[in-house]
């Protein structure tokens, strides 16, 4: 039996040991790397996920306020086509009518032989509301009313109705029709009424023109212009039924246009005028005490044709309009506008006019 020494006999397992102690520090070096690849893989997908959030949440707010030309432009792009929009739904401003309207014809040819069919008039006049007309394409120099004072004449009014309406608007003006009719059968009083119209007309608008006119008179030229003037304006000059002359100088009864402030500047027309005839020698006269004269178109523009009538019944020639008149100065300021009285019956809106109803009273 051959007998070992120790250092033989220790061999094994110092070897044994020795090969644990590598496999131990080869574990503890590969779990550090995986270890270290671990946190540093965590490390990246950390920051390319803060990389994102922070892209998309610069990618919102630059949406949201633009920082650079090309996002600004874009937005301009769109506000100018909501400027453009709006610049087209917002009303155009017109600039104001020429002086001598491009629209007028001249000379007419005015006849009464053929009935006139209102339905057609209308047809003919389809810009119309209550008698109010406002030019499209500019804006209009005067504001004007038209009155006529009116009872029992409703043949007479068709004619007028279907030859102004196109004049009126040939001639370029914001105008609106009155027919002040007189109710009941006493006198006439077409002063009253003429003072009814403008106090009627100024609650619907703000006028600053006034053309009185009577019922049975046609304009035969579009160039004798229904505005005012610088000076009270009588407008049918030349009537066929007085041979187409100036029956008198102090003449202004018919057609004739006053301003605001010239129909104040003399207290309106006078009230106590009732029956026919007197009235407008009393506004004549009171334009002269005011220092106004009279203006008027000339003889060939300022021509007429009245519709031809018997005289009214409860319109006789009036017997105290001669002793009125010598005390026009006296009853200025005591007759008129400010001293007017009526009740107002029934305004009706027609198409083609206001037709108002009135209450004036009886002579005193």
């Amino acid at each position: 039996m051959t007998n070992s020494s120790p250092a033989t006999r220790n061999i094994p397992g110092r070897f044994l040991q020795k090969t644990c102690t590598v496999v131990v520090v080869f574990c503890a070096l590969h779990l550090s790397v995986t270890m270290l690849y671990y946190f540093n893989t965590f490390e990246i997908i950390k920051n390319s996920v803060s990389a994102q959030n922070s892209q998309q949440k610069n990618i919102n707010v630059s949406t949201v306020y633009p920082t650079t030309m090309s996002q600004i432009a874009p937005v301009t792009e769109t506000a100018a086509i909501f400027k453009t929009e709006a610049e087209e739904t917002k009303p155009k401003k017109l600039e104001q009518c020429p002086e001598t309207s491009p629209l007028l014809v001249g000379p007419l040819r005015i006849e009464f032989s053929q009935p006139v069919d209102l339905d057609e008039v209308k047809k003919q006049n389809p810009a119309l509301q209550g008698g109010r007309f406002t030019p499209e394409d500019c804006k209009a120099l005067q504001k004007v009313a038209v009155i006529i004072p009116f009872r029992n004449r409703e043949e007479h009014l068709k004619y007028w109705l279907y030859y102004l309406h196109p004049i009126l608007q040939r001639q370029q003006l914001d105008y609106g029709i009155y027919v002040i009719h007189q109710k009941g059968d006493e006198t006439f009083n077409r002063a009253k009424l003429l003072n009814v119209g403008y106090a009627e007309a100024l609650k619907e608008y703000d006028y600053d023109c006034f053309v009185f006119s009577d019922v049975d008179l046609i304009p035969m030229d579009d160039r004798n212009i229904y505005k005012c003037f610088g000076q009270p304006r009588h407008i049918a000059v030349s009537m066929d039924k007085f041979g187409f002359r100036l029956p008198y100088t102090q003449f202004f009864g018919g057609v004739s246009s006053l301003s605001k402030e010239q129909f104040e500047k003399i207290n309106g027309f006078p009230n106590n005028y009732w029956g026919w005839g007197g009235e407008d020698d009393d506004i004549y006269n009171r334009l002269s005490f005011r220092g106004m004269t009279i203006s008027r178109p000339d003889a060939i523009t300022g021509k007429y044709r009245m519709i031809h009538h018997n005289r009214d019944k409860k319109n006789e020639p009036n017997p105290e309009r001669f002793d009125r008149m010598a005390n026009t100065r006296m009853m200025i300021d005591r007759d008129g506008i400010n001293s007017l009285s009526y009740e107002v019956v029934e305004v009706k809106k027609n198409f083609l006019f206001t037709e108002i109803q009135v209450d004036i009273g009886t002579p005193s």
